[in-house]
């Protein structure tokens, strides 16, 4: 006698019930996460931290019982930051492992890459860990963003530059979309104070060697530089700017706004300013960080980076339309679920999606590295 219990809860099939009846759970029964993203590679730090916070909170959802009675899985996969591997170890994600949704990958080339993959499954893709337009406009069903945009950081920061008095700003980017749209951002910026970089130019996004670009920098007379790319790229264009000779004033985006990242640039750290797109992770005013911070500590960890709040913050939107979702949920039952949220605070911000916007956060700010490797406001 063979019976199909789509309503009834996973545990039953553990009761010891074989030889009297056979349940069929639906495909996607299990609460599993599928997150591609480049575990090493030239993001490997930024990356390990936004994992780090998503598991701070997941865990912590977990240890209180989970989603509707079940647990939330997230399983990792390294893509190398290679889009074409993006592509395929999502597809064994959705195909093999029935994973609910993608998330938090990194990367926008990566994130373009698996659009056709997403509608021809119909999975979503939660909190990409990148800010391209995009993935924002047109809105595309299947994306839902936790952060604001690159080109808001970029022209946000070129704005602040031109407010103290600067001049004189040499734009660096990374040859793909990621820096086309970053860099499109920037010149809006330029476009709202009036002024064009002294010098433009983009580098290969596969191990770059900045010694002939950065020697053009210091002969420009930048007072600041924008350099936008991956970590380990940005902080070898930063080194090898200063290793020209150049004392400018350097800038790069929230991709690079990681402890990983301020290792990397090591001496040359201190002063770089990065844009921001959560609140101080020490500003425990906000209770999305009281949250994080609190959550941390029990686990033994000294506080919290921005990349982990990143990743903590789209944790919270994950597990919140899995909730709405029901207890048996689908791909396309979570992404309406997702659509459907309306003004839910994360802890201070409110995430809000439609069928004709896809964001969640539009929050963007500014930071700078102290003469002690921590981020400040």
């Amino acid at each position: 006698m063979k019976k199909n219990f789509t309503s009834w809860p996973r545990s039953l099939a553990t009761l010891g019930l074989a030889g009297l009846i056979t349940i069929t759970l639906p495909a996607w029964a299990q609460l599993r996460i599928g997150n591609p993203t480049g575990i090493t590679g030239s993001v490997a730090a930024g990356v390990k931290e936004n994992i780090d916070g998503a598991r701070l909170y997941f865990d912590a959802v977990n240890a209180r019982g989970g989603v509707n009675g079940q647990k939330i899985e997230l399983v990792s996969v390294d893509d190398k930051f290679d889009p074409k591997v993006t592509v395929e170890v999502s597809r064994q994600l959705i195909t093999e492992q029935k994973v609910l949704a993608l998330f938090l990958n990194r990367g926008t080339p990566h994130s373009q890459a698996l659009l056709p993959m997403l509608a021809e499954f119909k999975v979503p893709l939660v909190g990409p860990s990148t800010g391209a337009m995009v993935l924002h406009e047109p809105v595309n069903p299947w994306v839902f963003n936790v952060r604001a945009t690159y080109q808001r950081e970029a022209a946000k920061a070129i704005e602040h530059l031109a407010s103290i008095g600067i001049t004189r700003i040499a734009l660096l980017e990374t040859d793909d979309s990621f820096g086309a749209d970053s860099a499109a951002g920037a010149l809006k910026g330029f476009a709202t104070v009036k002024q064009t970089p002294v010098l433009q130019e983009k580098f290969p996004r596969d191990k770059p060697d900045f010694t002939e670009l950065a020697a053009r920098v210091a002969k420009s007379n930048a007072q600041a530089v924008m350099v936008i790319g991956s970590a380990g790229n940005a902080a070898n264009g930063m080194k090898a700017i200063r290793a020209a000779g150049s004392r400018a004033q350097l800038v790069t985006l929230s991709n690079n706004a990681s402890d990983g990242f301020i290792k990397l640039l090591g001496e040359h750290a201190r002063g770089v300013i990065v844009t921001q797109v959560f609140p101080n992770e020490r500003s425990v005013a906000y209770p999305l960080i009281k949250e994080a911070q609190d959550l941390a500590k029990a686990k033994g960890l000294e506080g919290v980076s921005p990349a982990m709040m990143e990743g903590f913050a789209a944790a919270k939107v994950m597990a919140e339309g899995l909730r709405r979702a029901g207890p048996n949920p689908t791909p396309v039952a979570l992404r309406d679920a997702l659509e459907g949220m309306r003004n839910y605070d994360i802890g201070g911000l409110q995430i809000n999606y439609s069928a004709t916007d896809h964001t969640g956060l539009d929050f963007s700010d500014l930071s700078i590295v102290n003469a002690n490797g921590k981020f400040m406001r």
